[in-house]
């Protein structure tokens, strides 16, 4: 049997964004303390991004593990792909957003570089795993097997009880 490595990508896509939510919420609060006015939008963005990646994230372990029914392989497809272009366009405009010739330093500054560092290891991680959903859909497209990929279901461990 083949190792399952979409649970490890799973807990590291996680953990990767409550990283960036909490790098992020610190600059985000820093600037309204600051400068009186709002955050960026380029911050309050993926902000936004994490939220969205962890309530995802949700779906695409639990529905595939515990309700099949949910797990359709286009519905799987749709979120991976959505919050992959998500995760592209917000360090993106984050990277732009510091490097436009802004003086900046201190430690929000470094917590806003290491944001944009972190989303962009969180879009990688989202390619890979789009990469597999794209995959499956490939595999079984001539079939009517709406079921999610093998590799991408929590492997689930039963124990029989032993006789005598």
């Amino acid at each position: 049997m083949a190792f399952n490595f979409t649970l490890p990508l799973r807990i590291v896509q996680i953990l990767f964004s409550v990283i960036v939510l909490g790098l992020l919420a610190y600059v985000a609060n820093w600037w309204n303390q600051f400068w009186w006015t709002s955050s960026p939008s380029e911050i309050n963005f993926l902000i936004f991004c994490s939220i969205w990646t962890l309530l995802a994230l949700v779906y695409l372990i639990i529905a595939p593990w515990k309700f099949p029914v949910a797990a359709h392989k286009f519905a799987i497809l749709g979120v991976e792909v959505v919050t992959m272009i998500f995760w592209f366009a917000g360090f993106i405009a984050l990277a732009a957003f510091l490097g436009n010739g802004r003086e900046c330093r201190g430690s929000v500054c470094n917590s806003a570089r290491a944001g944009v560092a972190f989303a962009a290891f969180e879009w990688l991680l989202f390619t890979a795993t789009t990469v597999m959903a794209v995959l499956h859909v490939y595999r079984t497209r001539n079939t009517h097997n709406n079921e999610p990929p093998a590799e991408m279901q929590v492997p689930t461990t039963t124990t029989t009880p032993k006789v005598g």
